[in-house]
């Protein structure tokens, strides 16, 4: 489809996870193929597009603040005669539709993360002076039939999506709202795109999904009655068991298999969903990186409840015993969560003595984003203590190298 209007020059910003980068390349390749062209230079494009998160409320004020300095460029634009055409996509944009287009009339066009195919046809309708907007959520969409378009050509390091959405409904999320429910890639489509990434020089691909290794691949029909995995010892699941499908462990193996000097990771994970077979198979392929990312939240039994993660403090350590004893020497990274809802003093201390316990070798510390006025004062003061202790407790349990703590605000 060719537009029937010129120049069509688009300047892409992305914000936020990276899904959001591998969002920006599907969202490009599509306009690419419909005969758009892209631009570096913010003042020489006829379209800006927006790639949002609404993971927490400072991405989402980073977006408005972003608005306005783009609201002054547009009334220049105006001025000249010379239109301008912004638009906001991915997570912000499901959350916020309504807010999003009628705050200040300066947003043009509102496209979900599962309405990038879409984007010629809205920027059509907003050519004619019309807002235009699809937030709809699919049940199936993976842009399995899209090879997204790198956006750091000639770089050595790729990221793969192999699914969309999730099922977890922790209950401090919003990627199921946001991002839908769980559907996986069919393998074969990852399985080209892996090796076109190889023939082009790529020596490390990271497998990318909200929930990466609960993947299950329904498209090739003698594997739909496949049976149900069993999850972590001490996981459980707000849903039913899901039978049936090539499970992530399958879809490892034939990763590993295109090219063997090519380095595999995974990003990011849920604890539950690591079979003996996933590291088993970590253990023995030597180009898939001995790095897990074991997100934890809290050392609290409590609070991991109240967060329905599914699991107890006493499972999660069991987990990470297993871990280390079955890929020796393996690094382990976390993610933890500092003044959620109703977290006690004592609630704390036992996150605080989580990190001492397992000694990762990267943490990931966020204090809890309260879109509500709430005790801010208490979430700041253990998100501080968080941070204070966990370079001390980030040294390596297999010696070695650098501390390495990465604090996020």
């Amino acid at each position: 489809m060719l537009l029937a209007w010129d120049p069509t020059d688009v300047y892409l910003e992305t914000y936020g996870c990276q899904m959001n980068v591998n969002d920006t390349e599907i969202a490009w390749a599509i306009l690419q193929k419909s005969g758009y062209t892209r631009t570096k230079a913010l003042d020489e494009a006829d379209v800006i597009l927006l790639v949002t998160c609404s993971v927490r409320e400072k991405a989402e004020q980073a977006i408005w603040n972003r608005l306005q300095h783009l609201k002054a460029l547009k009334a220049r634009r105006l001025q000249a005669r010379l239109p301008l055409h912004i638009g906001i996509l991915g997570c912000m944009a499901e959350r916020l539709k309504e807010k999003i287009l009628h705050r200040e009339k300066l947003v043009d066009i509102v496209a979900g993360p599962d309405a990038y195919r879409d984007l010629p046809r809205l920027l059509t309708v907003a050519e004619s002076g019309q807002q235009a907007a699809n937030v709809l959520l699919s049940l199936e969409e993976t842009y399995a039939d899209i090879l997204p378009v790198q956006t750091s050509a000639g770089g050595t390091t790729a990221f793969v999506s192999i699914m969309r959405g999730c099922d977890n409904m922790c209950s401090y999320c919003i990627v199921p709202f946001t991002r839908g429910r769980e559907r996986s890639r069919p393998i074969a489509s990852i399985l080209q795109e892996v090796k076109m990434l190889s023939d082009q020089g790529v020596k490390e691909v990271t497998l990318l999904g909200q929930n990466v290794n609960s993947f299950r691949d329904l498209s090739e029909v003698h594997f739909q009655s496949a049976a149900t995995p069993v999850l972590s010892r001490g996981f459980s699941t707000v849903y039913k068991a899901k039978p049936g499908g090539l499970r992530f462990a399958h879809l490892l193996d034939q990763v590993s298999r295109i090219d063997p000097e090519m380095r595999i990771r995974f990003t990011s994970p849920h604890p539950k969903d690591f079979p003996d077979e996933v590291l088993q198979l970590i253990q023995e392929r030597h180009n898939i990186c001995k790095q897990l990312h074991l997100p934890a939240q809290s050392g609290s039994t409590r609070v991991l409840e109240a967060m329905r993660r599914g699991y107890t403090r006493e499972a999660y350590l069991e987990l990470v015993h297993h871990v280390r004893d079955s890929i020796p020497g393996v690094s382990l990274s976390s993610d933890f969560i500092a003044g959620f809802c109703g977290e006690t003093e004592e609630d704390h201390q036992q996150t605080v003595s989580l990190l001492q316990e397992v000694r990762y070798n990267v943490g990931f510390l966020f204090a809890y984003s309260m879109r509500q006025p709430g005790n801010r004062d208490i979430t700041r003061r253990s998100h501080r203590t968080f941070a204070s202790c966990s370079p001390k407790y980030s040294v390596p349990y297999h010696k070695p190298s650098t501390k390495k703590m990465v604090q996020k605000e």
